[in-house]
This record gives structure tokens, sequence and C-alpha cells, in this order.
């Protein structure tokens, strides 16, 4: 497994067994790469990119918003920079040693990285597949930026999940989690893009690299 580190990123490459495979790129919070690839050992042929040692409140965050909560820390809006270092550096180090092209690239994420995975799509066409597992999309003024502004690409296949758990809650921005995912999850199938929304048993936290590797495989389907 070739491994290697750009401006602080802590890159991790698991290849695929073929040539001319998907190449599926994953931000971790907590460098859980190995775990999500063994759950994926069933899955289709591909390359697994992942991403970690990120500053999580600034490298997902796509503008600054305030602390949502006591005791939370304030995102700072990094979301542009980190992309930029993934899409310019990243991307060409990890595909530099693959057998042949990529078959298509996809992004993916849990939890901020959710959010940041569909950001990613109105900011590069590099990647043409997505999977936002119990996704930040509650991120305040993210659901209005998604439908009022064209995709860099039409993509091919989109994945949202979420614990049927996550909106219960008395945090003004954490309870519309449902409604933002499925409002988008619908704005994109209405444009005939294929889409999926799964809901899942327990809470923001619960089975999350199961969850992240159920996403993985269902956008490396068809």
């Amino acid at each position: 497994m070739p491994s290697f580190a750009i401006s602080g990123r802590n890159v991790a490459v698991y290849p695929a067994k073929r040539a001319e495979s998907p190449v599926v790129y994953l931000n971790t919070v907590e460098n859980e790469g190995t775990l999500v690839r063994e759950a994926l050992r069933g899955a289709p042929d591909h390359t697994l990119v992942t991403i970690g040692g990120l500053d999580w409140e600034c490298d997902m965050a796509p503008w600054d918003i305030p602390p949502i909560a006591q005791n939370a820390t304030p995102c700072i809006g990094g979301a542009d920079a980190h992309l930029r270092l993934l899409t310019q550096e990243i991307v060409p180090a990890a595909e530099k040693n693959l057998l042949g092209q990529p078959l298509w690239r996809g992004i993916a994420g849990y939890s901020l990285a959710g959010l940041f995975a569909i950001y990613a799509l109105y900011r590069t066409d590099s990647f043409s597949r997505a999977a936002s597992m119990s996704g930040s999309l509650w991120f305040p003024g993210f659901r209005d930026y998604a439908l009022s502004r064209p995709l860099c690409r039409r993509p091919e296949r989109l994945y949202f999940s979420l614990g049927n758990k996550e909106d219960k809650t008395r945090n003004p921005y954490l309870k519309t989690v449902r409604q933002d995912t499925e409002a988008l999850e619908a704005f994109y199938r209405a444009q005939g893009i294929d889409t999926t929304f799964r809901l899942h048993p327990g809470n923001h936290y619960a089975n999350a690299v199961e969850r992240t590797a159920a996403g993985i495989a269902w956008i490396l389907e068809g």
C-alpha cells in the first residue's frame, strides 16, 4: 500500500487489482481508511485513496460559521484550499503509479467530509460520482447554495445516507439534516441523475465505517 504526505495530509493508496478501474477519494477524520477498505472487500474492483491529517473544521468547511453548540469549534472555510490541493497535487501523486488511467473518479466522505464531497461537485469537474454518508448538509447556507448553482459536471451517481436518529435533536442546526438531505437528493434525482437515499439505524456516530463502505460500494456499481 503506497503512502505519502503532502502539505500535512497523510495519503494512502489502496490499489485496484486491474488496470483502468475507478478511483475513489475519501477524506477521513481518524485515518480509518484501512477499516473502510476491509469493509469494501466484496465491492467491485477499485482504487481507494484516503486522505487524513486534516484540520477537520477548516478543510471540510465551505465557509465560516460560528460554533453550532456550546463548547463546539467554529468552522473556518478552508474547503476551496483543500480541494485545490486535492485536485492539483494529491490526485496526480496518487495516480502516477496506477495501472492505466482511472475509469472514473469519485469522492466520498462522512459527516463534514460528506458535505465536502457534494460541495466539490460545484467547484471542480474532477469527480463524476459522489457519496455523502451522514453528510453535514444542515450546514448553514449550503442547501440554498446547492439548489441555486450549476454543478461543474453532471454526476453519474450520487449516494446519500443518514442515521434515523440524526434529526432527533434540539439543536436548531442539526435538526434539519434529514429535511435538507432529502431535499437535495430529490433535487438531483429530478434532474435525471442516478441517486439514492438510505436511512440506517442509529445516531450520527453509529457504524460509521460500515456506512461509509456501503456508500462507496453503491457508487461503484453501475
